[in-house]
């Protein structure tokens, strides 16, 4: 089995915030979007990821958003928050995924896909809270540690998978103890995220559901966005959509609201 200090040392790579996105990030908390962009301008990189994020079809814009002023004011302080959290995971990301088949362009799609369903599920749900947000940068954050993981014992990744044809979140059980959900609530620590977040990506696995019905409606709409994300054509190319086993009698009640908002045929 994967060790405990295996494990954290993963988490302990993911990158401390550097100085322009601590202070972008807390100008963003407090409301600054002006102050924010020319802080985050500073930076080429995060700049650049800025632009190509906004400028993909899943938003819609008919001409190119370049002005990161002009980006933060459409993403609205709550998604550029969540916007930065994802640079940074690109920061961590693989340069060379090994078990998923992914790469740079991919792993951006999936963390835009996520985002702004997650963000048409809050306003369905009529919650504004910058926090709940942000959460759903946690799941592609856990799916980087899982791959690191399952790279340190690929023989017996494949072995279980061909043998038990188990899914990848059952196996990183099985080989380190702890599921994707786990590592989301260790990141939300890091992250110094508040306890309800934890509880809502515990209570997303499906199977650990929260004692409080707040925390198991977000957590069920949560599950069934990663799962529709994950089964989508290119991530079933990746191999993602072998990662979670879906709970059904776990978001039954909310199943139909959620095609209905996804528009599934």
């Amino acid at each position: 089995m994967i060790t405990k200090d295996k494990i954290d040392f993963y988490i302990e790579k993911i990158p401390p915030t550097p100085k322009v996105l601590r202070d972008t990030l807390l100008l963003l908390n407090s409301g600054e979007l002006i102050r924010a962009a020319h802080i985050a301008s500073e930076d080429l990189a995060l700049k650049s990821y800025l632009k190509n994020i906004v400028n993909k079809p899943i938003y819609g814009f008919k001409n190119e958003v370049s002005d990161i002023t002009q980006i933060f004011g459409i993403l609205g302080v709550s998604s550029s928050q969540q916007t930065v959290y994802q640079y940074m995971l690109n920061l961590l990301s693989p340069k060379k995924w090994v078990l998923f088949k992914l790469n740079a362009s991919s792993f951006t799609d999936l963390q835009a896909r996520l985002s702004q369903n997650w963000k048409l599920i809050l306003k369905h749900l009529n919650i504004d809270d910058k926090e709940v947000e942000s959460a759903i940068t946690l799941l592609p954050a856990s799916i980087i540690i899982s791959e690191a993981l399952f790279h340190e014992r690929m023989e017996d990744v494949h072995l279980l998978r061909s043998v038990h044809d188990l899914d990848f979140n059952t196996i990183l059980v099985r080989l380190c103890g702890v599921d994707l959900f786990d590592i989301c609530e260790q990141i939300a620590h890091k992250w110094e995220m508040s306890d309800k977040i934890a509880h809502i990506v515990q209570a997303a696995s499906g199977i650990k559901p929260s004692n409080d019905e707040t925390i198991n409606t977000l957590a069920k709409w949560m599950h069934l966005l990663l799962f529709y994300e994950l089964s989508q054509p290119l991530f079933i190319e990746a191999g993602l959509n072998n990662f979670i086993d879906f709970q059904v009698d776990f978001v039954a009640d909310i199943y139909d609201d959620f095609a209905a908002l996804m528009e599934i045929e």
